[in-house]
């Protein structure tokens, strides 16, 4: 798929303005996809390997290789394709279609737009964030909160900073479900930040009995704040997936592999990560399947 066909055939559903504009209006004679559908268009087995690793497969992503753009309101850097920046080696690691890194100005904000068969999860790493939707939420994450959205048959729903002197900074994960047209589901809990002092938390997982939020698929996140000189390791919970791992702030070695503040490092086909942390850490794990 090239870039043109790509712009035109992706859903945004999140790039609508303050003022509650849509980004993308669908022409009144064309036939309407789910978002789902447009999105698995684009994917493919997207996560090339590291051809001088001869056992694990890796693929490394630096924080200033993502996609960026500056909309005034919005400055946001994308992990992988997504809105107007499209590489053709970087729509998806596995299930997660999604890792954008969103700050959004005083008051401002996503307007009203639509979200089907996908499940999303935000994590705010400063400030307030306003949610409203079509099921009757309306309520504020703040650092330290997890919110999911299992968008389903469809929803509909808006973000806006809510706060009018500061800006607020934003992970939203989009995962591939492995349910299609269930009922739509929304869900946010605070984190105890005491249990990912030098370990990992899971914060996310497929079972709604578990620690975290839940989501239709095979997937598990873990978050931890590390202390420079620990090192850790991490074990992944099936065989089959692979870890996508996004260091939010500090230094690591993972595997070998150093990585600094905002990079990107996927790892399939292993069992285990090895984590070395060079400087003080923030490390965000996104376990997913790699076939979907």
């Amino acid at each position: 798929m090239d870039r043109k066909t790509f712009v035109k055939s992706t859903l945004l559903g999140v790039a609508a303005a303050a003022t509650g504009t849509s980004a993308l209006s669908a022409k009144s004679d064309e036939k309407q996809i789910s978002t789902y559908d447009k999105l698995m268009q684009q994917v493919g087995h997207n996560h090339l390997p590291n051809k001088e690793q001869k056992t694990m497969k890796t693929v490394l992503h630096k924080a200033n290789t993502r996609g960026y753009a500056n909309h005034g309101w919005l400055k946001t850097s994308h992990t992988f394709s997504f809105a107007n920046y499209y590489n053709p080696e970087r729509v998806h690691f596995g299930a997660l279609r999604v890792l954008n890194d969103d700050q959004i100005a005083e008051g401002m904000g996503f307007g009203t737009h639509p979200h089907d068969n996908m499940e999303i999860i935000t994590i705010p790493l400063n400030g307030d964030l306003a949610h409203k939707d079509s099921m009757g939420n309306g309520t504020t994450i703040k650092a330290g909160d997890v919110q999911v959205m299992s968008a389903g048959t469809g929803i509909q729903h808006s973000e806006f900073n809510a706060n009018k002197d500061k800006g607020v900074e934003i992970l939203q994960i989009w995962v591939f479900p492995n349910q299609r047209q269930v009922t739509p589901r929304y869900d946010q809990i605070t984190l105890d930040e005491s249990k990912m002092e030098n370990q990992f938390h899971q914060i996310l997982s497929p079972l709604s009995e578990d620690d975290g939020v839940w989501i239709h698929q095979n997937a598990w996140f873990h978050l931890g704040n590390f202390e420079k000189g620990k090192e850790i390791e991490y074990e992944l919970k099936d065989k089959a997936n692979g870890a996508y791992i996004f260091l939010i702030d500090g230094k690591t070695t993972v595997n070998g592999q150093e990585l600094e503040r905002r990079d990107g490092f996927g790892v399939w086909e292993t069992e285990k990560l090895a984590f070395s942390m060079t400087e003080n850490a923030r490390i965000l794990i996104l376990e997913v399947p790699m076939n979907i």
